[in-house]
């Protein structure tokens, strides 16, 4: 029979450096899951990806034990890694930082698409010129994909 699920943790967490310091170890802890055995599978998971933020959605069932899913980064973080800037702007509609192709954002899109709730890569890349827009980060071009 399967097991009953008692809930989910939601955490952003570097790849390949999880630790029980906050804030992996309170959240955890407070649920009762091992937080060391999270932190060894989760490291060994991600040692590939270090030093990249990652979502992680943790599913801990009635008897301690615990499953966890790796996303991709956030659109966010890829879009600064790809600007090389180290934030986005204070005021985005008059401030812009940065300017990025439509080939940027299409790299961007497709990586990130299985976890985007959108069926085609043009509306993915729409998302993701929209967070670039929220972040003062400039398209430079028409859009690509159909009119």
């Amino acid at each position: 029979m399967a097991k009953e699920v008692a809930g989910f943790i939601k955490l952003q967490i570097k790849g390949g450096a999880a630790n029980p310091s906050p804030p992996v170890g309170p959240a955890l802890g407070s649920k009762g899951i091992n937080i060391m055995e999270f932190c060894k599978q989760f490291n060994a998971r991600t040692q590939d990806k270090g030093g990249k933020v990652l979502p992680v959605v943790i599913t801990y069932y009635t008897d301690k034990s615990f499953d966890f899913v790796v996303k991709t980064p956030p659109v966010a973080i890829q879009l600064l890694e790809a600007t090389k800037q180290k934030s986005g702007s204070a005021e985005p509609n008059r401030k812009k930082v940065a300017e990025i192709t439509w080939d940027q954002v299409k790299a961007i899109a497709e990586d990130k698409m299985p976890d985007l709730n959108c069926f085609t890569l043009d509306s993915a890349m729409t998302m993701v010129a929209g967070t670039a827009r929220s972040m003062g980060i400039a398209v430079k071009g028409e859009f690509p994909g159909n009119k």
